[in-house]
């Protein structure tokens, strides 16, 4: 058996927590006297812990109206005080009458509280003793202590970057994109509330992302936005019944904006085809690959695919400098030299940015490569650096970091490797050149390149350079042994020899006619002549295998009469007699022309005109 902490009635110690869940008012045992009138008895009692001691047996000790507000306002039991309960300032309300020597003293200068029979405020009680008396006057004017504010949460985004900054706000805003412009095909479904499901398929920072959140805010849909690379399929089956929910509740559409889309793979990509045929929500999916790849054809034949134009050198340079007046207002092009005559010291070197016509804004924007994103952040990195002292432009531009545009999986890897080739096949060494050196630089896998060279020296060259291939073959091996950065030298060794070499396509032309010929019917499955097979067994002999076969070294310049394809291809030909095709280009006809004119200015030698030019 226990006292009670709140009312020193007697509770059985296993009741104790029910008993002060219900204010006070069960499982009170009445059987036993209260401990203040048990000072009499002869048993001795087991000294108990603080907290089970009755509030007459404790100790005298001061009280701070810190520690008594903290306990009143932690307690549950005020807010169940009967309107007879007397509340003191000193100790919690009891039941039971307790001595007066018995009470806490309180500070004299804490006032005494309101009556019990008005409601009791609790905010603010956990200031120091010292506030308190400081506010004393305040307090009693207004009636209730004065709130402490709390310090200001800092911002989750307090500082974005300048490329969000800067996003479009409207259609109008977007830059150098035809589709959303005042005649644009996309802008119209938009206006007309005609959004549908699609792909929007384009260079990174060409503005997808900015386009997909403007057509949702035009059009007053609900924007829901994911990224493949951290939602799942669970997250995107979720999005579907709030989708279908928005739209039994309110009549509001969903815009489901999923970037990098391609790298959803096609099982997680099959969960958007019921959603998007059915209308229960409208899928706009960003890439910056091609979609014909990396989107599967059941998904990309419920959508429209749009391509986003790559930003020009002048769409950039006009972003760039929209920005640069939204961040440092004091430059403008009409002041530009009264600012370089008279500096002012808050500019701190921002004049840079203006000079010559804004040169260094359109050195900015040829750097970014058609990336609007890349060149707000090279232009947030020039402000940057602007501030400090002594910057010149030379040092801004040493700062910068080429972001190379060409990425090992994506259409850059494809793309420069064929113009690679292609330039090789077109007798142009210093496009050949070019391409290999950007490869190189991106970080291109130099085998890989000595892998394609070995090819074009059999596919382009072929018969009219044969050496050609021991060249190829013995260049992967040196890429192989030695590496980068000295193999480097042994591809562009090879590049240059097969641009400048004959080609022949007479061999491949006569592999790709007869890979033709096995796609007709029945062509693949023809049987061998019996004289050519093999007959390594008696058996096979005794069938005839190999029988009548003339071998060619026998004879006589190894001359023989002997059908060696099927009998059904008889007289087929498969090799050309041509090198190469027979076509001619019309344009090649007036190059000639301009290069026999000017063959025949420079034979006859200089030609001295008189005054009147003739």
């Amino acid at each position: 058996m226990v006292a009670c902490p709140a009312c020193d009635k007697p509770v059985k110690e296993a009741n104790i927590n029910t008993h002060l869940d219900s204010g006070c008012k069960d499982l009170i045992d009445e059987a036993i006297p209260p401990p203040t009138q048990a000072n009499g008895a002869a048993k001795p009692k087991a000294k108990k812990s603080s907290f089970f001691t009755p509030s007459s047996q404790r100790p005298e000790r001061n009280v701070t109206f810190k520690d008594e507000a903290y306990e009143s306002a932690s307690s549950p039991l005020f807010s169940k005080q009967p309107s007879g309960t007397q509340a003191s300032s000193s100790k919690l309300p009891t039941s039971t009458p307790k001595p007066p020597t018995s009470t806490p003293k309180a500070p004299t200068s804490i006032s005494k509280p309101p009556s019990s029979t008005a409601p009791i405020s609790f905010a603010g009680v956990k200031r120091e003793l010292e506030q308190e008396e400081e506010d004393e006057d305040s307090d009693d004017a207004e009636g209730k202590p004065e709130l402490v504010a709390p310090k200001p949460k800092k911002a989750k985004y307090g500082h974005p970057p300048l490329a969000e900054r800067m996003r479009p706000q409207s259609l109008d805003e977007v830059a150098g994109q035809e589709l959303v412009g005042p005649n644009g095909v996309l802008r119209n479904l938009i206006v007309t509330d005609r959004v549908p499901s699609m792909v929007l398929w384009g260079g990174p920072g060409t503005g997808k992302t900015t386009i997909a959140r403007l057509i949702a805010r035009t059009a007053g849909t609900r924007f829901v936005e994911i990224n493949s690379t951290s939602s799942g399929v669970g997250e995107v089956k979720r999005l579907f019944t709030e989708a279908k929910n928005e739209s039994l509740l309110t009549g509001r559409k969903t815009i489901i904006f999923c970037d990098e889309i391609h790298r959803f793979s096609k099982s997680q990509q099959d969960v958007f085809l019921g959603p998007v045929e059915s209308g229960q929500i409208t899928l706009i999916g960003a890439t910056t690959e091609n979609p014909s790849f990396k989107v599967v054809k059941a998904l990309l034949s419920r959508c429209r695919t749009f391509t986003l134009d790559k930003l020009t050198d002048e769409d950039v340079f006009a972003i760039l400098k929209r920005a640069l007046a939204r961040e440092v207002p004091e430059l403008s092009s009409s002041s530009s030299e009264e600012s370089q005559e008279e500096p002012t010291k808050h500019l701190t070197g921002h004049h840079l940015l203006a000079q010559d016509n804004h040169a260094l804004l359109h050195y900015l924007a040829a750097f970014a490569d058609g990336d609007a994103r890349t060149g707000l952040n090279l232009l947030e990195l020039a402000l940057d650096l602007c501030r400090r002292p002594s910057t010149t432009i030379e040092d801004i531009k040493k700062s910068l970091t080429q972001t190379l545009v060409y990425d090992r999986a994506g259409d850059q890897h494809f793309d420069t490797i064929s113009a690679f080739h292609k330039s090789v096949r077109g007798n142009d060494p210093d496009a050949a050149l070019y391409y290999l050196a950007r490869m190189l630089q991106s970080g291109e896998d130099p085998l890989y390149v000595a892998r394609r060279m070995v090819v074009i020296a059999s596919e382009d060259v072929g018969l009219a350079d044969n050496s050609m291939l021991s060249l190829a073959t013995a260049t992967y091996a040196a890429a192989e042994k030695i590496g980068m950065p000295e193999c480097r030298i042994n591809l562009g060794h090879c590049a240059v020899a097969l641009a400048l070499a004959p080609k022949s396509t007479r061999a491949y032309r006569g592999l790709t006619r007869a890979y033709k010929a096995l796609s007709e019917p029945g062509v693949a499955g023809l049987p061998i002549p019996i004289h050519l097979r093999n007959a390594p067994t008696k058996m096979m002999r005794d069938m005839g295998y190999g029988k009548d076969y003339k071998y060619n070294p026998d004879f006589v310049d190894g001359r023989v009469v002997q059908d060696y394809l099927p009998e059904q291809l008889e007289g087929r030909k498969f090799l050309g007699r041509q090198d190469l095709g027979d076509k001619l280009d019309p344009e090649i006809m007036e190059m000639d022309e301009q290069v026999r004119i000017a063959s025949a200015y420079e034979e006859e030698g200089e030609v001295l005109l008189n005054p009147d030019g003739d």
